[in-house]
């Protein structure tokens, strides 16, 4: 029998720490990778991902009994060791686990069987592992974001609710334009909100298909059961295409594309407050505890808090584009560029989209509205042009565009005068309609009409409109759409939370 060298031989138990882990190469991993690259990829990974790794085990562990690979007396031995795995009982070793938590799982579960179970881990790739580790933690991710998306539409709800009837003036090109209120301005932000959760849905449902199975990136030769392993980890369904299940990232591209979405959205609507809350419009307000203070000039009372959400929409975008570079140009294959740091910006995505809800959310939940700077402005700018207009063509058959001109013109001369809009001058509007050609009726109604704070709410008569009514309406039907998405994603949340019971049942942990 030829004698096996020296450097060869194989001194330890099958299962022991110091086996080696692969016949490739010979080497652990040098102290540049492990610093700089692998420990905090297992730091990460044994954080945010171990529980999912562990879920994964467990369910290869149920499927390799039910091939009869490894015996139901092992599958229990395995499903209770790798309940005792924790983030602080696994450590990353060059030397015992190449600092690869995959590794460090199956060393931890090895290291403590009575006896050595040959099969567990036979037709085995890390790729898919991965993969589903990464999506099942990208989905518990996903499920947290919109809940707190769903209390944010309910706030925004919520004060939109009770401001339906406070007149304030709308802005077009940053200039006065018509009289609405501050329940019309935010039933714009609870129709993103809702629209938001539904496109969040729609990703999450096309998403929640299960790579595990798909081996390294071809399939498995064992006959593995992926519709059960898919139903057992709360997937949807399987992900069909072996290549697409271990080459795609797609979903974390979606889902930080929806965050960029929302994050343009949200910042618009907090540029509006930071204008809003300054000197000049004096609209709203905000307590103490939620305001800043000027180190050098003892007046000034600032509201950093809506720079900070608004600075924060900005990363939203950012990573979402730091995630499609990290993937363009790249084999359409398993990768560690695609796998790892691709996605090295994932979880501060869904962190950064969840403390701008939270921000935003308390803001508004605690804003004041001035309703005497905002009335003081609706009544000092001509704001009833546009009613006046109308009038001028449905009252008195002044041709639209003419109607337009003698609108125009009574504005810039009265304000030549000094007058108010409620200072109305019926003469000086049908002395400016005489030389168009027109006799007016009853200019001074007109004039009532059109320049009647309240009126300019209640002449509002389409649907959507800044009519308290209307705006009622629009509400009444977000918080319908509000229930229904609550309850869409508390199905999918307790589908998750079922699977995961009924691994342990099967292992009967």
């Amino acid at each position: 029998m030829r004698e096996i060298p020296e450097q060869d031989r194989v001194t330890s138990l099958p299962g022991h720490s110091s086996a080696p882990i692969s016949g490739r190469i010979t080497s652990a991993p040098s102290a540049l990778l492990h610093d700089e690259i692998l420990a905090p990829q297992f730091h990460y990974e044994a954080e945010h991902l171990l529980p999912w790794y562990i879920a994964i085990e467990k369910v290869l562990a149920i499927e390799y009994g039910r091939m009869g690979i490894v015996s139901p007396e092992g599958v229990r031995e395995l499903g209770r060791q790798l309940s005792e795995v924790t983030a602080e009982r696994i450590q990353a070793s060059p030397d015992d686990n190449m600092s690869d938590i995959a590794f460090a799982l199956e060393r931890f579960v090895e290291e403590r069987l009575a006896t050595p179970i040959p099969g567990w881990h036979v037709d085995r790739s890390r790729n898919d592992f991965q993969s589903c580790a990464q999506l099942l933690f990208g989905r518990e991710q996903l499920l947290r974001t919109a809940e707190q998306l769903l209390d944010f539409a309910q706030t925004v709800h919520r004060v939109a609710s009770r401001t339906l009837d406070i007149p304030m003036p709308g802005y077009t090109h940053l200039q006065t334009a018509q009289i609405i209120t501050p329940g019309f301005y935010l039933a714009a932000l609870s129709e993103q909100a809702v629209h938001s959760l539904t496109r969040l849905l729609s990703t999450y449902d096309g998403i929640d298909l299960s790579p595990l199975g798909a081996g390294a990136m071809a399939g498995q030769e064992l006959p593995w059961d992926r519709g059960h392993m898919a139903d057992l980890l709360g997937f949807r369904a399987v992900r069909p295409h072996a290549l697409s299940a271990v080459a795609s990232r797609d979903w974390s591209v979606e889902i930080t594309a929806e965050f960029s979405i929302l994050g343009v959205s949200l910042s618009r609507f907090a540029t509006d407050l930071i204008n809003w809350g300054s000197s000049e419009y004096g609209f709203i307000d905000l307590p103490d505890d939620l305001s800043g203070i000027s180190s050098a000039m003892p007046q000034k009372k600032n509201f950093p808090i809506l720079e900070r959400i608004r600075g924060r929409t900005a990363h939203l975008s950012a990573f979402h584009l730091d995630l499609v570079l990290g993937q363009r140009n790249t084999p359409y294959s398993n990768s560690v560029e695609v796998s790892k740091e691709a996605g090295a910006h994932l979880y501060p995505a869904f962190t950064a989209a969840r403390s701008v809800l939270r921000l935003l959310g308390t803001v508004l939940d605690n804003l004041r509205f001035r309703k005497d700077r905002m009335r003081e402005v609706c009544e000092r700018e001509y704001l009833g042009g546009f009613t006046l207009a109308n009038l001028l063509t449905l009252d008195e058959d002044v041709p639209w565009r003419r109607a337009q001109v003698i609108a125009g013109q009574y504005i810039v001369a009265a304000s030549g005068r000094g007058l108010s809009p409620r200072e109305t001058d019926p003469e000086l509007l049908r002395e400016l309609a005489l030389k168009h050609g027109f006799e007016l009726a009853e200019p001074g109604h007109a004039l009532a009409v059109a320049f009647d704070v309240e009126e300019s709410l209640r002449r509002k008569r389409s649907a959507g409109s800044a009519h308290p009514d209307a705006v009622r309406d629009l509400l009444a039907e977000h918080a319908a759409r509000l229930d229904e998405q609550r309850a869409q994603w508390g199905r999918r949340s307790e589908r998750v939370r079922c699977a995961l019971a009924e691994i342990d049942r099967q292992l009967g942990i």
